[in-house]
């Protein structure tokens, strides 16, 4: 297998101008290859995404929309940026897509530019319980520039208790209410978050960051419908380039342009917006479609594997693409669980769970996604083999030489598996 990246336009003058930095990206592709990706907010993008965000479009400024740029020269990037509009809403549905911001929390400040003043009350999920930072966090904008309100799950089911939701929306009149999570397994119903919006005069705001790609694939129902504003990013599940995008309703639609530019972003990426398009033609396709119905089996596998090495998921399993596993049953954190997969080439990441009694970067749990290794290729039967792997690294103690024997076993097993499943294979190999 070379160690060149094959996709890589003129890598060979980086190679030569900056080898320092070409090494870095050798060792990023070694990395890929040799080891599991288990982060759920991470994927291997196309040789064809990949192409588009390395192109010339990076040269030009474009601040403004298609049509009424404040520089020349526009005509071309013009037609990349109609065309992604088009297919995002086609795609998902929506009377409106921006694909501007340059990366979620960017679209996320965009919409509260939007919506709401400085103050004004904001009910969303708690952190503790897998919200996002974006949506009240105190070292946060959205917590220091506006009221947090938070709901969370039930302690017996794990889930989201709506009642606490509509209690919660009732008691404060938030004027906005955002569903959505960066660490939640299960489906949330929209309908009844409508429903409370509705009720209170609140708008709506789903940030579908960690699952769009499951909705644009069709694996999961949509939260266009529902929501007077979604955000989210496109990489994640929907395999795209880093970065953000928002789809709202019509009447929103001049707020929502505006709260991007000129309020927040100046000029666009116009290279990341091609790739955005490129990934949204990509995600229109039966192809793409049978990936996300993979990748939330394959990560219903993996949490069944889990359970059987002793490791409780949170909420009891998953609906999506991710999985939060608790590990007190087997006496380890999260940290270190994080610490013993990684010297065993299996990237994943610590993660409270609900009612945690651990501190944040100790934490009681990990999290798990299925999306990369899914574009790899692999299937229900080498999640089997994945949660035997983890559970063995996580039960390896690194502090004596029996542990990091077992750690090194584990990790030529993850070589082995993943050279089944090369992450960009190079086609002359």
């Amino acid at each position: 297998m070379s160690s060149t990246p094959y996709w890589g336009p003129n890598f060979d003058a980086l190679q030569e101008t900056d080898p320092e930095i070409a090494g870095v990206v050798l060792d990023e592709l070694a990395r890929l290859r040799s080891g599991l990706q288990l982060i759920a907010s991470e994927n291997f993008t196309s040789p064809a995404v990949l192409a588009a965000t390395g192109s010339t479009l990076s040269n030009k400024y474009a601040e403004g929309y298609p049509g009424r740029r404040y520089y020349g020269g526009c005509a071309d990037v013009d037609v990349a940026e109609e065309i992604g509009i088009a297919r995002a809403k086609e795609l998902f549905g929506a009377d409106h897509a921006n694909l501007q911001p340059h990366s979620g929390a960017s679209a996320n400040l965009a919409v509260y530019a939007a919506l709401l003043k400085p103050g004004d009350t904001v009910l969303a999920m708690d952190l503790k319980h897998g919200g996002h930072l974006t949506h009240g966090s105190p070292v946060n904008f959205s917590g220091q520039w506006f009221t947090n309100v938070s709901y969370g799950v039930s302690e017996g089911s794990e889930t989201i208790d709506y009642d606490h939701v509509r209690a919660q929306a009732r008691e404060h009149r938030p004027k906005m209410i955002i569903a959505g999570a960066t660490a939640y397994p299960r489906l949330i119903d929209f309908a009844a978050f409508r429903e409370i919006a509705d009720e209170v005069g609140a708008y709506l705001m789903v940030d579908a960051a960690h699952f769009i790609g499951l909705v644009a694939g069709k694996a999961i129902p949509s939260p266009v419908p529902y929501a007077d504003v979604v955000s989210f990013t496109t990489h994640k599940v929907l395999r795209g380039p880093r970065g953000g995008m928002i789809l709202c309703r019509e009447e929103l639609a001049t707020k929502i342009d505006k709260a991007v530019f000129p309020f927040l972003q100046g000029g666009p990426l116009m290279h990341v917006v091609a790739a955005k398009a490129v990934v949204l033609k990509e995600a229109a396709s039966a192809e793409y479609q049978q990936y996300a119905r993979q990748v939330i089996a394959n990560a219903q596998a993996l949490v069944e594997g889990l359970q059987d090495q002793g490791m409780r998921a949170v909420s009891g399993g998953t609906d999506t693409h991710l999985a939060l596993i608790d590990l007190r049953g087997v006496g380890v954190t999260g940290r270190d669980a994080e610490a013993r997969c990684d010297a065993a080439r299996i990237t994943l990441n610590k993660n409270a769970i609900p009612f945690d009694p651990e501190k944040p970067m100790v934490a009681s749990g990990v999290r798990v996604g299925t999306p990369s290794v899914t574009t790899q290729g692999m299937g229900a039967e080498q999640m089997k083999d994945v949660a035997s792997l983890i559970g063995r690294a996580v039960r390896a103690d690194l502090d004596t030489e029996p542990g990091r024997a077992d750690i090194e076993q584990v990790a030529q097993e993850v070589s082995a598996l993943v050279s089944k499943f090369p992450a960009y294979p190079d086609p002359s190999a």
